[in-house]
């Protein structure tokens, strides 16, 4: 399991929002030969059908402190939409957090993306 570029915050905050482009790490991009090491080689996910949420914990914990709601960002075959956080997501102590992508679609079927982000909290002043 991989962990995407860690991403800096301060505890109580509601911003920044988060962008994420979704990308299938089983699938070649159009002209391009898969390599499962190279994000730039996977293909766009099309999320014109699923909801898209991230679910938040600490690092190594099993209890999911929030699920967070994401934006898609049109045209939805580009794979984007952001996160924003909600109003007491990040009223947490100091400390690392990892996130967990899972996108449902109307038929009812899961996908939940193999590697996570992990968000690295401090104290606020």
């Amino acid at each position: 399991m991989a962990y995407y570029a860690d991403i800096n915050l301060v505890a109580n905050d509601t911003k920044p929002e988060i962008n994420l482009t979704l990308k299938d790490n089983g699938t070649a991009a159009a002209g391009l030969t898969l390599d499962p090491d190279d994000s730039s080689t996977w293909a766009l996910i099309d999320i014109s059908d699923p909801t898209i949420v991230v679910k938040f914990r600490a690092l190594g914990a099993s209890t999911i402190l929030d699920t967070l709601t994401c934006t898609k960002v049109a045209p939805y075959t580009n794979g984007a939409c952001f996160m924003t956080w909600g109003a007491d997501t990040l009223a947490v102590s100091a400390g690392t957090y990892e996130g967990e992508i899972e996108l449902t679609y109307t038929d009812g079927g899961i996908l939940t993306l193999f590697d996570r982000l992990k968000f690295k909290v401090r104290d606020d002043f």
